[in-house]
C-alpha cells in the first residue's frame, strides 16, 4: 500500500511579526495601489492567526479570540484547478478590462494570455510525468484571471494563496477546521503577472508572507527593489536602450501610459538616452481613459514633430486606441515596440500596416515547445466546475454560446448577450486563425515554461529528492519535509538549471534571469500579412561589444524601404567644429563652430591639445608641434650669419695689414701686441654670435653665454688699456716725469688685461659648472604661432645678468677715461673715437635689455645676435677704419734730426684731414720713448701710407 503523504506547508508568521509588516506597508503607502495592498494584508491577518490556532501550534491562543478564517468568496472568481501535493499558484490577464462589481468578462478576452495559461497548465502536466524531477510528488494549479488591473490581480492573488473553502470548512467549527483553513496545502509560490503595476501590487502584498512571486512579462525597473519586492523574480530581463543606441538615433519620441511599467521603463530609457547624448522630442501619456479630443491633440504634437522614431512603452491594449486616432493623419514615423506589444498580433491588422509596418523591438527569445501544440488543440469545453475560462474562450473564439441544457444555462460560459448561435463543443480549433494556436515561436509562453519548471527544481531541492537513500528507481522526495514559503523562496533563488532548450536557468541577486532578447522586424509578407521577423539578438551575458547583433540586411524599414531611417534635431558636426547650444532648445538642436587652432573636435566639443602638440589641418587629431628656432636656412639666419662673416673677414684683413708691416717702425711704436689682442677679441666676438644660431643643443647652450661674455671683457679690457696709455702719454708733459707712465709698460698692459678679464672668466666657469643652459622646449607661444620654440633655459638667469652686468662696468670706466680725454689735439685724439665707440656699445646694450625681455621666441636670440654684431662692427669701425683713416702713416719719411743737446726732431706722418704732419718733439728721450709735442708742420698727405696707425711717437739717438 502506497505510504499516505504527509507534505504541508508551515502554518505563517506569528502576528507579531505579521504586525511589523503591517507597519513597513503603511510606511509606503503613497499611492491607491498600496492601499489595496494594505487592506489585503488585513484580510490576510485574521486568516493567519486562525491558521496558527487550528494547527496546533504555540500560536493556538489566537483561536481563543474568536477569530476565524476571512476568504474571498470564491465564487466570484472563475477559476481553473488541479489538486495536488503541491499547488502553485497562476494569474494571467484573460481579459482586457473588469467591470466591477458585476465582473462581466465579455471585456476583449485575450487570446494569448489564454495561451499563457494553459502553457502553466501543460508544463504543470509534463513535470508531473517527469520521473526525474520531483518523483514522488504531485504539482497542482489553482489559475485566476487578472484583467491586467491591479484591484483583480489583489484579489485574485488573495484567492489564490488563501485557499479554496469547501463545504467541509463551512460545517466544522472554528477550532476543528483543518490546518491552514484549506482543503488542501497553501500556495506556495505564484506565477504572474504580466503587467508591471499589478505585479508591485501583488508583490507587495506577497512579500511580507515571503511567498514567491515568479512574473512571466512584468519588466519594470522598479521591480528590481528588493527592498519594497523582497519575494519578487521573474524569467523575462528589463527593458534595454542598446536597440535605440545601435542605430545612432538621438532625437526620439517617447509614448508612455500612466502604469508603473511606463513610468519606470520611461525612466530608465530617458536616463540611458541622456547618458548617451540623445533628447527627447515628446512625451506623450495615454490617459486611462482617453477622450478623443485629448488623442487628437496628442496626434498633433507626433504629427508636428521633426523625430523620425517613436519608442512606446504599452500593452497593446492601451494602444489601441491611440493608434486608430493617430493613422488617420500621421506617417512616416519608424516604431520601436517595447517587449510588451512588439509581437502583439491584435496589432497587425490591415489598417495598422501603412503606420507599423517595419516596427522594430526587443522580444524574448522564442522556441518551439514540443508537445505544447497538440495539447492546446486538445482543449475543450466543459460544464465541469473550473472550466469558466475555457468555455469564455471557447464562446470568444467561435463566436457562439455554449449550452450544457437545463441546469447549466446560469453558468458563466452562457452569459454572453449577442451570441446567438450554439456551441457544439465539437468545434476544430485547427480550423481558426488565432494567436492562441500559433505556437511555431512562444516567447511570454516559453517565460511560464521557465517559470513553473524553477518552482519545480526549487522544490526538488527543498524536498531533498535525489538524497533519500533509495535507488534511482524508486527514488523519491521526502514528503514528510514541513516547509515554509521562505525556504521555497530561498531555494527558488539559487535555482540554476540547463532545460531541454540548452538555456541556463538562474537569478542573480535581484532575481532577474540574463538579458536575453530577439530583435524582432515586422515585415510584410506576400500574402499581405505582418510577420514578426528575428534579424537579430541580444545576450546580456557576451562581451560588451558583442552583446548585440544584428543583421541590418535584412531589416524591412518604415514605408518598406532599406535605409536606416534619421531621427536628428541637429545633423552631426563635421570635423574640426564643435556643437553650440540653440538657446531655449534641448541639447540634440545645436549649431556648428570650428574649433579654435591648437584645438581637435570630437564633433561635439573641442579640445585643447597636450603641450608640445598641435592640431592639424582639419583639427581632428593632435600632432608634434613644429619645432621652431633661429635655424641657419632662415632668412634671418642666413642675414646674421653673413654679417658675422663679413665682421670676421674684415677683422681678419685689418690683422693681415697689421702683420704684413709688423717690422716697420710705426707699427712697432704703435703697441703692436695690444693692437692684434684687441682685434682677436674683435673676430672672437663675431664668432661667438655664431653658437646662437642653430638647433640648441647642451654644448651650444652651455657655451653660447660663456663664450659671449669672455670675448667681450676681452675686447674691451683692451680697449680700457689703450686709453689709458692715449691719456698718459698726452698728459705727461713734464721731462722726466715717468711716475705714471712706469705704471703702464708692455708687462703692466697685460697684467691689467688679465686681471680685467679673469673675473668673467671665473663667473662663467662657476655658471656652466653648477647651472649651465639648458635647451628646452618653450609651448608659451604655441597658442599663437601653433610651433614648439626651442630655445636655451637658464636654470640661474642672475648669472646672464652678471656677465651683462660686469660688460657694462667695463664699458662704463672705458667710457669714463675715454671722456677725459676729449681735449687732446685733435689731430691725434683717438680718445674721442674710443668715446664715440663706446657711447655706440652702451646704447646697443641698454636697447638690448627691453628689446630682449619682450621679443618673443626665436627672436629673443636674434636680439642678442644683432646686439653683439652692431656693438662689434661699432668698435671695429671707430677703432680701426674710421680711425685709421685720420692717422695715416708714411714709413719712407721716417728719420730722427738732433736737434740740441737733449732735443730730437722727428720727421714723421701723422693722419690729419689733407695733410700729414711734421712734428718737433722735445725733451729727453725717457725709458719708454714718450715725448711731448711742441710744433706741427704740414707736409703733403700723398707721401702717407693708409691703414697704419699709432699711439705716439718713439725713436732712439
Amino acid at each position: 500500500m502506497e505510504q499516505q503523504r504527509t507534505l504541508q506547508l508551515a502554518p505563517p508568521q506569528t502576528p507579531n511579526r505579521i504586525c511589523i509588516f503591517w507597519v513597513l506597508t503603511l510606511r509606503q503607502t503613497a499611492n491607491r495601489t498600496h492601499l489595496w495592498v494594505l487592506l489585503s494584508l488585513l484580510v490576510l491577518y485574521p486568516t493567519s492567526l486562525a491558521t496558527a490556532g487550528g494547527s496546533g501550534s504555540r500560536f493556538g491562543a489566537g483561536a481563543g479570540l474568536g477569530l476565524g478564517c476571512v476568504t474571498l468568496g470564491d465564487s466570484e472568481l472563475p477559476v481553473l484547478q488541479s489538486e495536488g501535493d503541491v499547488v502553485i499558484g497562476g494569474l494571467f490577464p484573460l481579459h482586457y478590462l473588469a467591470l466591477e462589481p458585476e465582473h462581466s468578462y465579455r471585456t476583449n478576452f485575450d487570446h494569448r494570455a489564454f495561451r499563457w495559461m494553459m502553457t502553466m497548465v501543460f508544463t504543470v502536466n509534463e513535470i508531473n510525468r517527469n520521473s526525474t524531477l520531483l518523483p514522488g510528488v504531485r504539482l497542482g494549479y489553482r489559475i485566476l484571471d487578472s484583467c491586467d488591473h491591479v484591484h483583480t490581480s489583489l484579489r485574485g492573488a488573495l484567492s489564490v494563496v488563501t485557499g479554496k473553502r469547501t463545504e467541509e470548512n463551512i460545517e466544522m467549527g472554528v477550532d476543528e477546521r483543518m490546518p491552514g483553513c484549506l482543503a488542501g496545502a497553501p500556495v506556495p509560490a505564484v506565477v504572474g503577472l504580466a503587467s508591471s503595476t499589478p505585479t508591485g501590487a501583488v508583490a507587495h502584498m506577497l512579500g511580507p508572507f515571503n511567498i514567491p512571486l515568479v512574473s512571466y512579462f512584468a519588466t519594470c525597473t522598479c521591480l528590481t527593489d528588493k527592498l519594497s519586492y523582497p519575494s519578487f523574480l521573474r524569467t523575462v530581463p528589463s527593458d534595454l536602450f542598446q536597440l535605440v543606441s545601435h542605430f545612432g538615433w538621438r532625437w526620439v519620441g517617447i509614448l508612455g501610459t500612466s502604469d508603473d511599467y511606463s513610468r519606470y521603463g520611461i525612466q530608465a530609457f530617458t536616463q540611458q538616452l541622456k547618458d548617451q547624448g540623445g533628447c527627447l522630442a515628446f512625451h506623450l501619456t495615454i490617459p486611462n481613459s482617453p477622450t478623443p479630443a485629448g488623442l487628437r491633440a496628442m496626434a498633433d504634437i507626433l504629427q508636428s514633430s521633426r523625430a523620425r522614431v517613436v519608442v512606446a512603452f504599452a500593452t497593446e491594449g492601451q494602444l489601441l486606441e491611440f493608434l486608430s486616432e493617430v493613422m488617420r493623419n500621421v506617417t512616416g514615423f519608424q516604431w520601436v515596440a517595447s517587449e510588451a506589444w512588439v509581437t502583439a498580433s491584435l496589432l497587425t491588422s490591415p489598417q495598422f500596416h501603412p503606420l507599423l509596418q517595419g516596427t522594430l523591438g526587443f522580444s524574448f527569445p522564442g522556441v518551439s515547445i514540443p508537445g505544447l501544440g497538440d495539447f492546446l488543440l486538445k482543449v475543450r469545453p466543459s460544464p465541469t466546475p473550473g472550466s469558466e475560462f475555457i468555455n469564455m474562450f471557447w464562446e470568444e473564439l467561435f463566436g457562439c454560446k455554449l449550452d450544457f441544457g437545463a441546469g447549466s444555462g446560469d453558468g458563466v460560459g452562457s452569459k454572453g448577450p449577442g451570441l446567438t448561435a450554439i456551441c457544439t463543443g465539437s468545434e476544430d480549433l485547427r480550423n481558426t486563425e488565432s494567436s492562441y494556436s500559433d505556437v511555431s515561436r512562444v516567447r511570454i509562453s516559453y517565460n511560464v515554461y521557465k517559470a513553473v519548471y524553477a518552482i519545480a527544481h526549487a522544490l526538488h531541492q527543498l524536498l531533498q529528492c535525489g538524497s533519500t537513500g533509495h535507488s534511482q528507481a524508486q527514488e523519491k522526495c521526502d514528503t514528510s519535509t514541513y516547509f515554509t514559503p521562505r525556504q521555497l523562496l530561498h531555494h527558488l533563488k539559487r535555482v540554476n538549471f540547463t532545460n531541454q532548450f540548452g538555456e541556463k536557468v538562474h537569478f542573480d541577486a535581484n532575481g532577474e534571469p540574463v538579458p536575453l532578447y530577439d530583435v524582432i522586424n515586422w515585415q510584410k509578407v506576400s500574402s499581405g500579412d505582418i510577420k514578426f521577423q528575428k534579424v537579430g539578438s541580444y545576450d546580456g551575458s557576451a562581451p560588451l561589444s558583442q552583446q548585440l547583433q544584428i543583421d541590418e540586411s535584412t531589416i524591412v524599414w518604415i514605408g518598406g524601404q532599406s535605409q536606416v531611417p534619421v531621427s536628428l534635431c541637429s545633423t552631426p558636426c563635421p570635423p574640426g567644429s564643435r556643437q553650440a547650444r540653440r538657446p531655449g532648445e534641448p541639447p540634440c538642436c545645436f549649431d556648428c563652430l570650428p574649433c579654435a587652432a591648437g584645438e581637435i573636435s570630437n564633433q561635439t566639443d573641442c579640445t585643447r591639445c597636450p603641450e608640445f602638440y598641435w592640431s592639424d589641418r582639419d583639427r581632428v587629431k593632435c600632432v608634434a608641434g613644429i619645432e621652431d628656432f633661429l635655424s641657419f636656412y632662415d632668412t634671418m639666419g642666413i642675414i646674421l650669419v653673413s654679417l658675422s662673416l663679413l665682421g670676421v673677414v674684415t677683422t681678419t684683413t685689418v690683422t693681415a695689414i697689421f702683420h704684413r708691416f709688423r717690422a716697420t717702425p710705426v707699427v712697432k711704436a704703435n703697441n703692436s701686441e695690444l693692437s692684434f689682442l684687441l682685434l682677436l677679441s674683435l673676430k672672437l666676438c663675431f664668432l661667438c654670435s655664431l653658437l646662437f644660431i642653430g638647433r640648441p643643443s647642451a654644448w651650444s647652450c652651455g657655451f653660447r653665454q660663456a663664450a659671449f661674455g669672455v670675448s667681450f671683457v676681452l675686447c674691451l679690457s683692451c680697449l680700457l688699456v689703450k686709453t689709458i696709455v692715449v691719456l698718459l702719454a698726452f698728459r705727461s708733459t713734464v721731462p722726466g716725469s715717468n711716475a705714471l707712465t712706469k705704471l703702464f709698460g708692455p708687462s703692466q698692459q697685460r697684467t691689467l688685461i688679465l686681471c680685467s678679464t679673469a673675473p668673467q672668466v671665473c663667473l662663467c666657469a662657476g655658471w656652466l659648472s653648477m647651472a649651465p643652459s639648458i635647451p628646452f622646449r618653450n609651448s608659451s607661444y604655441q597658442g599663437l604661432t601653433g610651433m614648439v620654440v626651442l630655445e636655451c633655459k637658464e636654470p640661474w638667469p642672475p648669472g646672464f645678468y652678471l656677465v651683462l652686468g660686469y660688460i657694462g662696468l667695463l664699458a662704463s670706466l672705458c667710457l669714463l677715461l675715454a671722456f677725459l680725454g676729449r681735449k687732446l689735439p685733435d689731430t691725434f685724439n683717438e680718445a674721442k673715437l674710443i668715446t664715440f665707440s663706446m657711447l655706440i656699445f652702451c646704447a646697443v646694450w641698454i636697447s638690448f635689455v627691453p628689446a630682449y625681455v619682450s621679443s618673443p621666441g626665436k627672436y629673443t636670440v636674434a636680439v642678442e645676435i644683432f646686439a653683439i654684431l652692431a656693438s662689434s662692427f661699432g668698435l671695429l669701425l671707430c677703432i680701426f677704419i674710421f680711425g685709421s683713416n685720420r692717422r695715416m702713416i708714411s714709413t719712407c719719411l721716417v728719420t730722427t734730426v738732433k736737434h740740441g743737446e737733449g732735443s730730437v726732431m722727428m720727421l714723421g706722418c701723422f693722419a690729419g684731414d689733407t695733410v700729414c704732419g711734421l712734428f718737433r718733439i722735445q725733451g729727453t728721450l725717457n725709458q719708454h720713448g714718450y715725448h711731448s709735442i711742441l710744433q706741427r708742420y704740414a707736409i703733403p698727405s700723398g707721401l702717407c701710407l693708409v691703414g697704419l696707425s699709432f699711439v705716439c711717437l718713439s725713436t732712439g739717438q
